[in-house]
């Protein structure tokens, strides 16, 4: 059989098909190798920057590698459980937490005034609505009276107890709550008359109170000082300052003017009023008044008023012994002895010191007894008191004579 032998054109076609085939083959393999391929890289880069990244800090230039994080759980409602603190991530200090306002309780409405509170056993006393009728309420209607006690030779006696007196009001007997001693501060004001009526004698009355201020002073007494003369002045105001008392009596000038004393006893009596303590007022005139517009019984009720005790030192026998103002002195005598107080008439000038030296010993040895007087149902009206001794024999005490209840003095003054 005769061999056959293929043109050379179609054995060039068949190679080339089959080079072609083989490429396209290799295409395909090597594209999708490089499509794997680059997967694997972009997996790889992003695992490495969430881990292995530098970050660099808001305050430092240092490297810092956070330690990895979990993952937050998240709730069913897509909100985060524990939410992370942005501010710590960036390595910065943590926000100061905005306060929240603390809510104001709505304003409670008044209770109606014929309501009663009935108090709740579980509730807390604090805020609590308590029923008026568990109110304890103290009755501060206290009756002070200064007592001073005398033998039958004038001593003064120092030794006496609570039980050693009886106290009387409107002649009932009442019981003493409390007796005190003359450690009781003294609230004082010195009435010194700058009129024109007093001038012999006027040095030496200075010089007398002057000496009253630095033996009777202690450090818990205050004392105040009033000029009397046309119109009442209040020229050193309540002080414990002695060196200050005696340079406002010094700087007093020449007498002159008229006579406003009781104008000027009813504004220390009401100056007195909210002061603690024995009230003294202590009156160095000859007693005369020629220009006040209080009567004097206006200006007596109104010293009742205010417990205050009145001592005098009278003045008008030392300037005119053969001119005696009995109409004064009856005054003086009453405003004495209806607080408790004294008169002292120096009959000369050597006696001013004595004076003033009894007043002192007076306020030093007082006893002060305390009495609670009952809810007032005599409209205001004037109750006498009485004190005396009922253990000894021949004792001579002096005391207020009366008080007025505090509501009614009020209104007086």
């Amino acid at each position: 059989m005769k061999r056959q032998n293929f043109p050379k054109t179609s054995r060039a076609f068949a190679l080339c098909a089959f080079l072609c085939f083989a490429l396209l083959t290799l295409f395909v393999i090597t594209r999708a190798q490089s499509g794997r391929n680059q997967t694997h890289q972009t997996t790889n880069r992003n695992s490495s920057s969430g881990s292995s990244r530098p970050r660099r800090t808001a305050s430092t230039s240092a490297t810092v590698v956070p330690a990895p994080q979990p993952s937050p759980t998240r709730s069913p409602t897509n909100q985060l459980l524990y939410p992370i603190d942005l501010s710590r991530e960036l390595g910065e200090p943590p926000a100061w937490p905005t306060p929240k306002p603390t809510p104001t309780p709505a304003a409670q409405t008044a209770a109606p005034a014929t309501s009663t509170l009935r108090p709740n056993p579980n509730a807390s006393t604090v805020g609590e609505e308590i029923d008026p009728a568990d109110v304890v309420r103290i009755n501060s209607n206290l009756v002070t009276i200064p007592t001073s006690v005398v033998d039958a030779s004038g001593r003064s006696v120092t030794d006496l107890k609570l039980d050693d007196f009886e106290l009387r009001v409107d002649g009932q007997p009442k019981p003493i709550s409390d007796l005190g001693r003359s450690d009781t501060p003294v609230r004082m004001a010195l009435l010194f008359d700058n009129s024109q009526s007093l001038t012999s004698t006027r040095d030496l009355e200075k010089q007398a109170a002057i000496k009253f201020f630095r033996t009777v002073m202690r450090p818990v007494d205050l004392a105040a000082i009033y000029s009397v003369s046309t119109e009442s002045a209040l020229e050193q105001p309540m002080t414990n300052n002695v060196p200050s008392l005696v340079h406002t009596i010094e700087r007093f000038g020449l007498p002159a003017g008229s006579t406003t004393l009781f104008d000027c006893i009813a504004d220390a009596a009401n100056y007195l009023r909210s002061s603690q303590g024995r009230r003294v007022i202590v009156i160095i005139s000859d007693g005369e008044d020629t220009t006040s517009n209080l009567t004097f019984d206006e200006t007596l009720q109104r010293v009742l008023g205010t417990d205050c005790q009145i001592y005098i030192v009278q003045t008008g026998v030392i300037e005119n012994a053969n001119l005696r103002p009995l109409i004064a002195e009856r005054r003086m005598e009453t405003f004495a002895n209806l607080t408790g107080g004294f008169v002292y008439t120096p009959s000369q000038v050597s006696d001013l010191d004595a004076a003033f030296a009894q007043i002192a010993a007076d306020l030093a040895q007082q006893y002060v007894l305390g009495y609670y007087a009952d809810d007032d149902r005599s409209g205001g009206q004037y109750h006498t008191l009485n004190v005396r001794v009922i253990t000894r024999p021949n004792m001579r005490v002096r005391a207020r004579k009366g008080f007025y209840p505090k509501r009614a003095a009020n209104r007086a003054s």
